[in-house]
């Protein structure tokens, strides 16, 4: 699966279900090095997400990761705290955006 389809997979399970969004406003940038790589934003508002390709808003918190991690990551195949402390996952920004996240994805895998 490409990051594309992860993302818009992960976006349509939230929106069909958006109880662990419901009220969260935030703006993730994910900076993925790799074949599949380039810069992504995942955009929480209220109880819709939506990603883009590119950077154009403001982010709380930026990810920086191999596109393959992100894949792993998204699917629940990667632990973010393990990944973060080999150096596989760099945070940028507020790192209680970071945790939320996590939450986030927890909550949207199958």
């Amino acid at each position: 699966m490409s990051v594309e389809q992860t993302l818009t997979a992960l976006a349509e399970k939230i929106n069909a279900n958006p109880h662990a969004i419901n009220g969260f406003h935030a703006v993730y940038h994910f900076l993925l090095s790799g074949e599949d790589g380039g810069n992504y934003q995942v955009n929480f508002a209220g109880d819709y997400a939506t990603y883009l390709k590119g950077t154009p808003d403001e982010a709380k918190c930026i990810l920086e990761l191999s596109d393959a991690n992100f894949i792993k990551l998204v699917e629940g195949n990667l632990n973010p705290t393990a990944a973060f402390m080999m150096g596989k996952l760099k945070v940028k920004g507020d790192l209680g955006y970071s945790l939320k996240l996590q939450t986030i994805l927890n909550a949207y895998q199958s």
